[in-house]
């Protein structure tokens, strides 16, 4: 008998739950008995709620200050964001558990925890909850309600966090942050060690999410000024960012500059990238870790992100580099002594991470939905 797995994620929050959403999608591609319907949570809400998912670009984007004051109150008051949404989706979100008849539910978005567990327990609706948290050390209280069955954490830390809200250790299964398996090197692909040759050019990538924040045209500037190299810029959704990178580099350093928009290929510049300058965006820094480039981190957004770039230091998976002008010091480090710095971070990288984690993760949700389909028919019996 066929198994349906509702997947709660947003289409506008950055590009982070989607591509998480994807990498479990690929693994149940050929299980002819498993299906997956996935479903927008901000758009239950109708244009309200739509809307404030949509807000998020513009506000990271422009607004870090704003949006740090939204993560805070959203913090402060986790009980009032989790009434206010239910009330937002409840007929939506009933209407679809009618349509689709899920077996589990899996939300890999904090608006979507108690707030559908809410509607869950009024209702006296039983199915299996699991949490899938897209954070890997500062989490919102958003992602630790402890009615869900099981809370899938991506990282020891995360994990702790969720103790430190009050969950129980048996609760939380820390089975890895999932990456797309395009972002995997195939093996005749595999990353060597890193050597400077004069005649080739350092080929960089510079990148901030989905949306194209932080000061990309600094950083290119600094690379470019002091470095023998070629400089691939990501801008993302950022249109404006494009237009304007665009004008203001190509003129003055011609074909040693690439502006891309979003891209579906992205993991075809990290291959072809010998460092790459971003975010501290989880998704991203996986993505990059997952292709074996070593990563440069230039910032973080407040609230979710602020640790994140401690974090990739502490395993030794990049470095921090806050400021564009520091950028040709902290190149120098990783370069000098025959790139050992450099080097250190890729062979750290290629023990780091569990690419087995999407896979994990699929079959866990469906131990969990046998077991309570066998905890319900010995019930009824």
């Amino acid at each position: 008998m066929s198994k349906n797995i509702l997947i709660i994620s947003a289409e506008n929050t950055g590009h982070g739950h989607k591509s998480i959403t994807e990498s479990l999608i690929e693994k149940t591609a050929a299980d002819h008995d498993v299906r997956i319907h996935v479903v927008d949570g901000f758009s239950l809400g109708g244009p309200l709620l739509s809307g404030v998912g949509k807000s998020y670009g513009p506000i990271t984007r422009s607004a870090e200050g704003l949006w740090k004051m939204v993560w805070n109150l959203s913090s402060l008051k986790p009980t009032l964001v989790n009434n206010l949404i239910a009330g937002l989706i409840k007929t939506t979100f009933l209407k679809l558990l009618d349509k689709v008849k899920p077996d589990l539910i899996l939300s890999v978005h904090p608006n979507f925890n108690g707030s559908i567990l809410n509607i869950l327990e009024k209702q006296q609706i039983k199915i299996p909850f699991i949490t899938l948290i897209a954070d890997l050390v500062n989490i919102y209280p958003l992602w630790a309600d402890n009615r869900a069955d099981y809370i899938i954490s991506p990282t020891i830390e995360a994990r702790d966090k969720c103790i430190s809200y009050g969950i129980p250790d048996e609760k939380i299964k820390v089975l890895g942050f999932p990456v797309r398996s395009r972002f995997y090197r195939k093996s005749q692909n595999i990353k060597s060690n890193f050597t400077m040759k004069q005649e080739k050019p350092l080929t960089c990538l510079v990148m901030s999410g989905g949306e194209g924040v932080g000061n990309m045209k600094k950083i290119a500037e600094n690379l470019l000024d002091h470095f023998h190299c070629t400089v691939k810029i990501v801008a993302g959704r950022n249109v404006k960012l494009k237009t304007s990178l665009e004008q203001s580099l190509k003129g003055r350093y011609g074909d040693k500059v690439e502006v891309y928009g979003f891209t579906k290929n992205i993991q075809d510049l990290m291959f072809s990238s010998d460092i790459a300058f971003t975010r501290g965006s989880p998704n991203v820094m996986y993505e990059a870790i997952a292709s074996n480039t070593p990563i440069i981190i230039t910032g973080a957004l407040p609230g979710q992100e602020e640790s994140n770039p401690a974090f990739a230091e502490k395993y030794h998976l990049g470095v921090i580099c806050k400021e564009p002008q520091d950028i040709k010091a902290t190149m120098d480090d990783l370069l000098k002594n025959d790139e050992k710095k450099l080097n250190e971070i890729i062979e750290s990288q290629k023990k780091f991470l569990n690419s087995n984690a999407a896979e994990e993760i699929v079959q866990f949700m469906l131990e969990v939905q046998n077991s309570y389909q066998e905890n319900t028919t010995a019930i009824s019996l």
